[in-house]
């Protein structure tokens, strides 16, 4: 039973599911996390069924079947990017002069330069090779999450953009996996970004659906009994993260289940973990 009352057969998408649709599994006990890495997933192309091809890959892995009310699947960007057609033809971009002079003292893509603030809301930073936007989506990233890399043969010629709402696309994904599998997954869309002052990237959230991105603690007892004033867990982000340890960035595997995280469910936006500018105090 999902925590706004429904069963999973009335879940999104799920009207007139057969009564032989499978019940959900019991959660994990405490403690405990798993995740699966989902094989069989071809290589996407604008107008490809994303949600049918997760949901054959979901049937095929015998190890996850039947799905749990604790799991969450987790989609990598890019897939979904390239199945919505969110994709440029660098061969057809022409750079501004100031894209091409700064690709050229810092061995950058002019081309790329050029689609990166063309999609940007705001540019932030644009020093020492390293170009950090404001996406309409209210995400501060470096290249503004337009991508070259794992783009498909195409690759070097076009480069990928973030889907144009990543919270819709994970809702038809969850929706389709409702009808298909009878049981209401929490989908998040995640997607790799740097942090600031640290090196390295991970994956974070940057769509969710069927879940709260955040698990706001604040008011509530510590171990100890100390009520807590300023802990809020970016869930979300921690799920995305646990699920490219598995998927990792080479083997062409793009989604995975992630199982025992129990997450707070509902129906959150990405939105919800964007901080407002009045609390940015780097700006």
């Amino acid at each position: 039973m999902s925590t706004d009352g429904r069963s999973a057969r009335e879940a999104p998408g799920s009207a007139g599911s057969s009564s032989r649709a499978p019940l959900p599994a019991e959660p994990l006990p405490g403690g405990r996390l798993e995740v699966f890495a989902l094989d069989g997933i071809p290589e996407i192309r604008p107008g490809d069924d994303l949600s049918a091809l997760l949901v054959s890959a979901l049937r095929a892995a015998s190890e996850v079947l039947p799905l749990r009310t604790d799991d969450v699947l987790v989609v990598t960007q890019k897939i979904v990017s390239k199945a919505e057609g969110a994709i440029v033809d660098l061969t057809a971009v022409e750079p501004r002069p100031e894209a091409i002079e700064f690709a050229q003292r810092w061995d950058r893509d002019a081309r790329q330069l050029e689609v990166v603030l063309r999609q940007a809301r705001r540019v932030v930073r644009w020093e020492r090779g390293v170009l950090i936007t404001e996406t309409p989506h209210g995400f501060v990233c470096a290249n503004g999450g337009v991508d070259a890399s794992n783009v498909g043969p195409q690759s070097g010629n076009i480069v990928t953009l973030l889907p144009k709402d990543p919270d819709a696309s994970a809702a038809r994904i969850r929706a389709a996996v409702a009808e298909a599998l009878g049981v209401d997954v929490p989908v998040i869309i995640s997607d790799s970004f740097g942090r600031p002052w640290r090196w390295g990237i991970m994956d974070i959230a940057i769509g969710v659906s069927g879940m709260k991105p955040l698990d706001d603690m604040r008011g509530t007892p510590d171990a100890d009994g100390r009520v807590m004033h300023s802990t809020v867990r970016a869930t979300a982000d921690e799920i995305a993260t646990a699920a490219e340890l598995a998927l990792g960035k080479t083997a062409r595997r793009p989604a995975a289940i992630v199982r025992g995280a129990n997450p707070s469910r509902g129906e959150g936006r990405i939105a919800d973990v964007l901080m407002p500018s009045e609390f940015d105090l780097f700006r």
